[in-house]
């Protein structure tokens, strides 16, 4: 796991009271990381913002008073450092997008164990773009979709960008939503590792996100054979 010197201010967005709290003691049983704001509604949460100055925001979609997207587009606009999961019951083609283009870069449904919502967040600031795997697929589905209708090839020939067959390898197993330790333990090698790679493949591929990572090695088709390419677990 990523070694943080100071705790990672985290904000959460859930009108449900008994998940909310749920998420923030998962939250508090960590070291790494501080709640530093709970709020269950959408204005509520874009009204103490600027306050709270999270690191991470774990965000709703099913908010009493908006959707959640309103509160992933303001965080995006006054806070570009603030790094933005969703955590939701939705896990449709039409939210994930949504959620996506306004500017979340994690995706989780809220069935997932609270160890693994913690190792998500620690994740997301570490530079991943943790996501469930129906949602990673989802996610690659869309823009196989996007490069068909737009009449793209799946390989662009002017941007040769090639990837180490490790590099490869790890961004396979992330787009289909595995954790950095998950992905350790696949491979034999340690989260800071797969980090590394992780890194090395956004600058290779010019992008700033481990879902634009994914994306990108794949419309260059650079994800076709190797570790997770069977089934989706």
């Amino acid at each position: 796991m990523t070694s943080i010197a100071t705790p990672v201010r985290v904000m959460i967005v859930e009108d449900d009271l008994v998940t909310l709290e749920r998420f923030a003691a998962a939250m508090m049983r960590d070291p790494r990381l501080r709640v530093v704001e709970k709020v269950r509604t959408a204005r509520g949460a874009i009204a103490r913002l600027q306050a709270a100055s999270p690191d991470v925001l774990l965000v709703d979609l099913g908010l009493p008073d908006a959707h959640g997207t309103e509160v992933i587009r303001d965080t995006v606009r006054r806070l570009p450092a603030c790094d933005i999961m969703v955590i939701s019951m939705f896990g449709d083609e039409r939210n994930v997008m949504a959620s996506i283009e306004a500017g979340a870069t994690g995706y989780v449904l809220k069935d997932c164990a609270d160890a693994d919502l913690v190792a998500r967040v620690l994740e997301l600031r570490a530079g991943g773009s943790p996501m469930s795997p129906g949602i990673a697929r989802i996610v690659l589905e869309r823009m196989k979709s996007g490069m068909r209708e737009a009449g793209r090839p799946a390989v662009d020939g002017d941007a040769p960008a090639t990837l180490t067959a490790r590099e490869a390898d790890v961004l396979r197993l992330l787009s289909r939503g595995y954790t950095y330790a998950e992905i350790a333990g696949q491979l034999r090698i340690s989260a800071h590792t797969v980090g590394s790679h992780i890194k090395k493949s956004y600058r290779k591929l010019k992008v700033h996100s481990g879902a634009a990572a994914v994306t990108r090695a794949a419309e260059l088709g650079l994800l076709r054979n190797g570790p997770g390419t069977g089934p989706a677990r």
